[in-house]
């Protein structure tokens, strides 16, 4: 087993994680996030990947005789694709509220709405 996607989805997690903690602006946390929730998609991959494998279509050959992809783990990869866009897409437009409404997108003057 190869651990270097496995790095890479920890590097490309901390990388997203350290942009978010150092962010000073809203729109550039939401980037930060949109970058810790790809880690997900290499983790996935990378669990789901088997060396020598094929597609999972068994009509052309008798099934079990050549190692297969694991099909779930590719369809979940693809609904973590949409539900992050959809995430992403929603606090994009929470962004867009907030700058209308007060004018700035910098976290520490929206500090002053705390009740």
């Amino acid at each position: 087993m190869h651990v270097l996607p496995y790095l890479v989805a920890a590097y490309i997690f901390l990388t997203g994680c350290y942009g978010l903690a150092t962010s000073r602006n809203l729109i550039h946390a939401v980037g930060c996030l949109a970058v810790c929730q790809s880690a997900t998609y290499v983790l996935l991959l990378a669990v789901g990947y088997r060396d020598g494998g094929t597609a999972p279509v068994f009509s052309d050959m008798r099934p079990g005789s050549r190692p297969v992809v694991d099909p779930v783990v590719q369809a979940l990869t693809l609904t973590d694709i949409v539900v992050g866009a959809t995430v992403t897409a929603l606090l994009l437009a929470l962004v867009l509220q907030i700058a209308k409404r007060h004018g700035t997108v910098d976290p520490d003057e929206l500090r002053a709405l705390r009740g």
